[in-house]
């Protein structure tokens, strides 16, 4: 069975969707080499196992498993093809959304924004599933320099190094979308930090966490 880890982790971790975005309306995924492991389409996130999940290549080929693949697929193929990052979340999660649908990007307004970037964009809104919503996604995160991006009336995606940090930075950005919605909504405007603030938080995240060389 090819790609059988990536599978395993699609199965594994296909149920913190559930508590990201409502019904059956996310989707994730993980790489290897020139293929990745995707969730399949319209089943609920507990009613499948390994076999069942699609692989399908960069260029967009279903290669394996039981079950179709997202309908999602044409956006993480061209992510993929432009970035050799290791995974993919989309969600509908809803405070990241409703600022999707007010077309209003997120803003440093604290320093874990850097997670992703220094913000994070919306993209142009296509059909779901198409070509060209993947084109405006892949442009939006490029022109911003950031793993993730809103896409205009429907969701967020968040990409990663790995399904881990993809998942957890999606987390991250749900987080601050509804921080900076709250701030918003008590009728404060909320302070974004400058460049030179986000650079140095840049610097000192190269040096955090535990040292795995002692």
């Amino acid at each position: 069975m090819i790609l059988e880890t990536q599978r395993r982790q699609v199965v594994d971790r296909a149920s913190d969707l559930a508590t990201l975005t409502p019904g059956r309306t996310g989707n994730l995924s993980v790489r290897a080499g020139d293929a990745f492991a995707v969730t399949p389409t319209g089943v609920a996130y507990d009613s499948f196992d390994v076999p069942d999940v699609p692989v399908v290549g960069v260029d967009g080929d279903h290669r394996d498993g039981n079950m179709l693949p997202s309908s999602e697929v044409p956006m993480h193929a061209a992510i993929y093809r432009r970035d050799p990052v290791g995974a993919i979340v989309h969600t509908h999660s809803p405070w990241s959304t409703a600022l999707a649908i007010a077309n209003e990007p997120l803003p440093p307004i604290h320093y874990m924004i850097v997670a992703v970037g220094k913000s994070v964009p919306v993209a142009e809104y296509a059909p779901y599933g198409t070509d060209e919503l993947a084109a405006n996604i892949v442009d939006a995160m490029a022109r911003a320099e950031t793993t993730a991006a809103f896409i205009e009336n429907h969701g967020l995606v968040v990409t990663g190094p790995d399904l881990e940090t993809a998942l957890e930075n999606t987390v991250h950005v749900e987080s601050l979308a509804r921080l900076y919605l709250e701030a918003r909504a008590a009728g404060l405007e909320p302070q974004t930090l400058t460049d030179a603030q986000l650079e140095t938080v840049l610097t000192k995240f190269e040096s955090y966490g535990q040292d795995e060389s002692t």
